[in-house]
């Protein structure tokens, strides 16, 4: 049997629920994890860069989680605005699961769909990505290509990649990629780069 990756649609291998007690929106939660999806054993480097370094998110709007695994930055920003319309986008159908499940223990609201199920006229106030490097430069760029013009006006997306992944490379391929948005590297923490993209 081929390997499972975090990126396949419907993992063969056994889900294998476990806990993990977490800080999310700054309190310990308990939160479901599995195999076969994205960083089952709790926060990855990145991500925690990505919670400690970006701006609390708004109070309300409508935030997009890209690429979310089992949901560490949806939940974070359903924990931290409940007024916000929350929705994480994954391929990977276990860990959308696991994200409805934590949603649920931890009464905040996500929705959470595959990239063909989310409404193609949403625009976003907030984008929070830790994305998937691994999938390949040409599926990553199409997938930046798919959901960063939907930024709402004065929308911000953060995203998290780690140095020696290409952080640099990809970030002067948004700046020209994106003309119309402003692209910049607010923070270097643990060999990852925060790059910001906004639209004015």
């Amino acid at each position: 049997m081929a390997q499972d990756h975090y990126f396949t649609a419907e993992p063969a291998s056994p889900a294998e629920l476990r806990e993990r007690e977490v800080v999310l929106a700054g309190r310990p939660v308990v939160v479901s994890t599995a195999g076969g999806i994205f960083s089952p054993d709790g926060i990855d480097k990145g991500t925690s860069v990505l919670l400690k370094h970006a701006p609390d998110p708004p109070a309300s709007g409508t935030f997009l989680d890209l690429g979310s695994g089992w949901g560490p930055l949806a939940l974070t920003m359903a924990l931290h605005s409940p007024g916000a319309t929350v929705h994480a986008v994954d391929v990977n159908q276990r860990a959308l699961d696991l994200v409805r499940r934590n949603a649920a223990a931890l009464g905040c609201t996500v929705t959470a769909l595959t990239p063909q199920d989310a409404p193609g006229d949403t625009a976003y106030d907030l984008i929070w990505s830790n994305p998937p490097i691994r999938v390949g430069k040409a599926v990553l760029h199409e997938m930046l290509q798919t959901w960063l013009p939907r930024l709402a006006p004065g929308g911000q997306a953060w995203l998290v990649v780690q140095k020696n992944l290409g952080a640099d490379s990809l970030q002067k391929w948004l700046a020209t990629q994106f003309p119309d948005l402003a692209v910049d590297r607010p923070s270097t923490s643990g060999g990852f780069r925060l790059i910001r993209v906004v639209r004015d």
